[in-house]
């Protein structure tokens, strides 16, 4: 059965370009300012930001077109919708541990968690979402999905690690949090998919995704919250690390 969808307000349609386009574009912005954290040169620099910027504008493009294509579906059989599921955590977890992560993490603790404030404005379109009726309510702050309490609390812990106010373990804690609550909304998606997962059985079933430009939810959104959290416990390790470092040999260090 074809899950028919209401029409989206063109303020909801902007809302979901003008957001993955921000949040895309942050990435060279963030691997050309750690490239010169690590002291590489501004020409160096540049050429790797560049290469970013093209991968990220290659991705936007290939899943839009996907999308756009109709190619997504999770009505299908097999339902290729599914493969939103594995592909962006493959793709989150293999950029937060590639070397643009290792880059990254050279980057302010702050600064990284900083970055996780889009999930405020994400949820609060997503919410916009379930009003017009695109998106089961479960999946907003209405339902089960808590995750907006990720990108608020971005935007009073990132100041606060900047001044040096907030331990590490409160950092840790903080991240944590935010992998829970984005796995549980994960959880929850797969789970109000028409296919035989599904649990949830508010309507409509979860396939707007599946549609453009709404795709580039979980194949930007949800790519960077992911590989957002392993690049902030992997510059709380460098930290410690250097803190180490500097304990044994105050002198070297």
């Amino acid at each position: 059965m074809i899950t028919v969808l209401p029409e989206p307000s063109p303020t909801l349609v902007a809302l979901f370009v003008t957001l993955p386009l921000l949040v895309a574009g942050a990435l060279p912005a963030l691997v050309y300012r750690a490239e010169r954290r690590l002291r590489r040169t501004e020409a160096r620099a540049r050429r790797t930001a560049w290469r970013t910027a093209l991968a990220a504008a290659a991705w936007m493009a290939v899943t839009g077109a996907i999308a756009a294509s109709g190619q997504l579906s999770f009505e299908r059989t097999p339902p290729t919708g599914m493969l939103i599921f594995p592909v962006v955590g493959a793709l989150g977890l293999g950029i937060g541990l590639s070397g643009i992560g290792r880059r990254l993490a050279a980057l302010p603790v702050a600064t990284l968690v900083a970055l996780q404030a889009f999930r405020l404005p994400l949820e609060l379109a997503m919410h916009q979402a379930y009003v017009e009726g695109l998106m089961p309510v479960q999946m907003s702050y209405s339902g089960r999905n808590l995750d907006i309490v990720t990108g608020a609390s971005a935007l009073l812990l990132a100041p606060l690690v900047a001044r040096g106010l907030a331990p590490r373990w409160a950092v840790s804690a903080w991240n944590a949090m935010g992998i829970v609550l984005l796995a549980n909304v994960l959880v929850i998606a797969a789970l109000s998919t028409p296919t035989a997962l599904r649990a949830f059985h508010d309507a409509p079933a979860m396939v707007w995704v599946t549609r453009f430009p709404f795709v580039w939810l979980p194949a930007v959104l949800v790519v960077t919250a992911i590989y957002g959290h392993v690049v902030v416990f992997r510059a709380l390790a460098r930290e410690s690390r250097r803190e180490s470092a500097r304990v044994s040999d105050p002198i070297t260090a």
